[in-house]
């Protein structure tokens, strides 16, 4: 069992910048893809990034790409998403995910999901 805990969600205004943080419990932590979702009100959760157990391999949604940047460190369990450029349109609860599957994009692909940090960028 893995337990992720999302931080680092916030308020910004639009052209800000954040940082979120995924915090994983386990030590196999790094066997797992590590992905990004975010779900906006009324919006089904859609993917947004994706990374390697050893961060050598990303993806990410064409909407984010060249914006956000998905990174972990694997000696402290952590996996990031730095937000830059953002725009109200990125305004969501994002949740960091766990997958056994490299390419993974789909929800019911991931295995173990944080609660959730929120971010609201505002025009």
């Amino acid at each position: 069992q893995v337990q992720l805990v999302e931080s680092g969600g916030g308020l910004v205004q639009a052209g800000g910048s954040l940082r979120l943080s995924c915090a994983a419990s386990q030590r196999t932590f790094g066997n797992y893809v590590m992905g990004w979702f975010r779900q906006a009100p009324g919006k089904e959760r859609e993917f947004v990034a994706s990374i390697t157990w050893n961060g050598d391999s990303t993806n990410y949604a064409g909407s984010v790409k060249g914006r956000f940047t998905i990174s972990r460190d694997y000696a402290k369990k952590t996996v990031y998403l730095r937000l830059n450029s953002l725009r109200p349109e990125d305004t969501a609860v994002y949740y960091c995910a766990a997958s056994a599957r490299w390419g993974a994009i789909a929800t019911s692909q991931y295995d173990y999901w944080g609660q959730g940090t929120q971010v609201t960028v505002s025009s």
